[in-house]
């Protein structure tokens, strides 16, 4: 089966370019065609007059194991997050919460045109939770890399405590097993990094990623780390490199900053939720300096919404506000034009995430040859009418009400408005009834 999609505005994010009015090809689950028209008798036409096509989203960073706790942290600082929600609330998960959770946290993100999730899973203790996850990843019909990560809680007496428990390579090792092969899931390493680890297991993570030919992400945060010459020991015994990836960056040195760009690792900001709970400001103007971009990531919907048009919109905002008070400071007077442009936000939440994720190759762009990733964006509406510049609408006018039809590897997840092929009553009834029972086994 062919997919002809005609006469919309497409923002290919490729070499391509923009296409006023283009016609796309999809057969099976890839892209065979971009052009200004395209005759194919034998396809199925799709008339897209009156949008705008873009390259499916990624979101390069959510904890989706919270989605049952949406909004229950928006007035939390990161210390409170640690305390309430790693060291309380997550420990009361069963399988079947990380299921539901991830399931409707995955459905969410394809509602709101995301075809592509980094799901950073730390809430894990058990193979049957790590099961549950994917289960829901795959179920939902989404792009997903599953980050195996570890369970943060309190040390009993007597427990060794997370920070000094290295990574279960074996278990990694099982997930890899059953899932090589998936047309859409990766299994990659969520690893805790040095400023959360000792050394021993800083190196002993590392080594394994490296070994697996894995991903390994890290958070790298603001405060005291734990140990304070991790970077360096990791740098000396050659473990760092391309797979390398840094969610936050904050307390990294401009130095440090510049050394891991040229060494090519990537860095992922979740800009709204690191304003938020007190992290920093985000680091994008910093990679910038170097030459390099952030991926973009919600991280939290226990805190925030799961829109990464809001990302990127908030990304931009922040970082174009720094840029404006420096120059002021500087110069004494509003800067003569904006340091950066919509298309620059725009790439943050497609180019570069799949850049982080090692799949440039395959999605984040629309060019012959790709996955078949897009979003059909009604550019009719009343919030977006009329569009002057495609790319300035997407980014600073764009809703979830704008998001029409979502498509991943040539299949439609969403068309006209509505996700296709799910009753989304019993799995919100079952997210609610998760949300109360974590909620109350710890009498919040």
């Amino acid at each position: 089966m062919r997919t002809l999609i005609k006469g919309a505005t497409i923002i290919t994010m490729d070499a391509l370019g923009d296409l006023p009015q283009g016609d796309i090809l999809v057969a099976g689950d890839t892209l065979t065609d971009i052009a200004p028209s395209i005759h194919a008798d034998d396809a199925q036409v799709v008339d897209a007059s009156g949008f705008i096509i873009i390259p499916g989203l990624i979101n390069a960073h959510m904890h989706t194991w919270q989605t049952a706790l949406r909004g229950l942290a928006a007035n939390w600082t990161l210390l409170e997050y640690f305390q309430k929600m790693h060291a309380g609330l997550a420990t009361v998960f069963e399988p079947q919460d990380l299921h539901i959770a991830t399931l409707v946290g995955a459905l969410n993100q394809l509602n709101c045109g995301t075809t592509t999730l980094a799901d950073w899973c730390h809430n894990n203790p058990t193979p049957e939770h790590n099961d549950a996850a994917i289960a829901g990843l795959l179920e939902s019909g989404i792009r997903a890399a599953f980050f195996h990560g570890t369970a943060k809680p309190d040390p009993k007496p007597g427990q060794t405590p997370f920070w000094e428990v290295p990574h279960p390579r074996v278990e990694i090792e099982r997930l890899l097993k059953v899932h090589q092969g998936q047309p859409l899931l990766s299994v990659q390493a969520a690893v805790l990094g040095p400023h959360y680890s000792t050394l021993d297991v800083a190196l002993h993570d590392f080594a394994m990623a490296k070994d697996l030919g894995l991903i390994a992400s890290l958070h790298q945060g603001g405060g005291p780390a734990r140990t304070p010459d991790g970077w360096e020991q990791l740098e000396a015994a050659g473990l760092l490199g391309e797979h390398i990836n840094i969610v936050h960056g904050h307390a990294l040195s401009d130095a440090q900053l510049k050394r891991f760009c040229d060494l090519g690792m990537s860095f992922s900001a979740a800009a709204e939720n690191e304003m938020t709970q007190g992290h920093g400001h985000p680091i994008t103007g910093r990679l910038r300096a170097f030459g390099k971009a952030p991926s973009l990531g919600v991280d939290l919907e226990s805190v925030i919404s799961g829109d990464m048009l809001t990302q990127a919109r908030v990304a931009l905002g922040m970082q174009r506000s720094l840029d404006n008070f420096a120059f002021r400071e500087a110069h004494g007077s509003i800067p003569p034009t904006s340091t950066i442009t919509t298309r620059e936000a725009l790439s943050w939440v497609t180019v570069e995430g799949a850049r982080m994720l090692k799949q440039s190759h395959r999605i984040g762009s629309l060019a012959a040859g790709k996955q078949a990733d897009l979003v059909l964006i009604r550019a009719t509406d009343l919030n977006m009418q009329p569009v002057h510049d495609p790319v300035n609408s997407v980014v600073m006018q764009t809703s979830l009400a704008n998001i029409d039809s979502v498509m991943v590897a040539g299949q439609w997840k969403k068309r006209q408005g509505q996700l296709l092929g799910v009753d989304l009553k019993p799995h919100l009834d079952a997210l609610q009834a998760s949300g109360r029972k974590i909620t109350k086994a710890m009498m919040l």
